[in-house]
């Protein structure tokens, strides 16, 4: 079956990115669709185009990805699915170049970031550019020796540049957080392994509203193993909180700990209920 009969995932990026990368590893039976946007990868699903999306969400690095906790209630979609994608930052450059020759070094804000150190060392100017795949075609059309870009090097490969430097990234275990949408709820039967529910929610304006709202959490054992805020609105004053917890929906302890949270809050919605990657080493305990 060729690409174009076959069903599509979507990403942010060119052919060649990190998240081009992802859909390959995470999605094999889906055709990697490029977008530009979150926005325009969601409507992809919308309009039929994919069936699945595949987002970054966080890096072990540098942290939070993209702040698209705020625009997935909106977008009207459902976590299916996570990914966890090892990144290994490659220096790429056009025929003839050489490291000690290198002026500008073109990439996406998080890939420059997670090779800081790296970057210092040569000297050389950072050039945000919109992925890491988008800036290994700048660097290919501009056909300059002095500047090289870095990304995968499936991203060289498409677009014939040379791996000047190898493995360049700060951290040895350089890796990134992929989630998976889907625009009907697809939830695993909870004999079926460990699960990760992720949920959103805003805490009443009293005093230790967020303690007790996770209090629930603490006394039913169900472990959170992310929790982040983001503030609402113009004021400082009102904050929506992102969470992800080991545990189904129709766990009984997973149960009363939300009762609690609801209890406490204004607003809680339920994102996705999908099953733990391997990554997490949950298969394992």
């Amino acid at each position: 079956m060729s690409d174009d009969q076959r069903s599509k995932v979507s990403f942010i990026g060119l052919e060649g990115a990190y998240s081009h990368l992802a859909c390959t590893e995470a999605q094999p039976d889906l055709s990697p669709l490029p977008c530009g946007t979150f926005e325009e990868a969601c409507a992809a699903l919308g309009d039929g185009r994919a069936v699945r999306a595949m987002i970054p969400i966080e890096n072990n690095q540098v942290g939070r990805v993209a702040d698209i906790h705020q625009l997935l209630p909106e977008a009207d979609l459902s976590i299916v699915g996570e990914h966890f994608q090892t990144i290994e930052h490659r220096l790429l450059g056009v025929k003839g170049a050489r490291v000690e020759d290198l002026e500008s070094v073109h990439s996406h804000v998080q890939a420059l970031a997670q090779c800081h150190h790296y970057l210092r060392k040569l000297g050389v100017r950072d050039v945000v550019e919109a992925d890491t795949a988008g800036a290994a075609e700048a660097v290919a059309q501009r056909g300059e020796v002095q500047h090289a870009a870095i990304g995968s090097d499936l991203a060289g490969k498409i677009f014939g540049l040379e791996v000047l430097a190898d493995k360049i990234a700060d951290s040895a275990h350089n890796t990134t957080r992929f989630i998976v949408l889907a625009r009907q709820r697809v939830t695993p039967h909870p004999s079926d392994g460990p699960v990760i529910t992720t949920i959103l929610f805003k805490v009443r304006s009293v005093p230790a509203a967020l303690y007790k709202a996770l209090g629930g959490f603490a006394t039913n054992g169900v472990n959170l193993t992310k929790l982040e805020s983001y503030l609402l609105g113009d004021r400082f004053t009102v904050a929506q909180f992102y969470a992800d917890l080991v545990g189904h929906p129709d766990d009984p302890r997973v149960q009363l700990a939300l009762e609690e949270l609801r209890f406490f809050s204004d607003w809680l919605h339920v994102l996705g209920t999908y099953p733990a990657h391997s990554f997490r080493g949950l298969h394992d305990s």
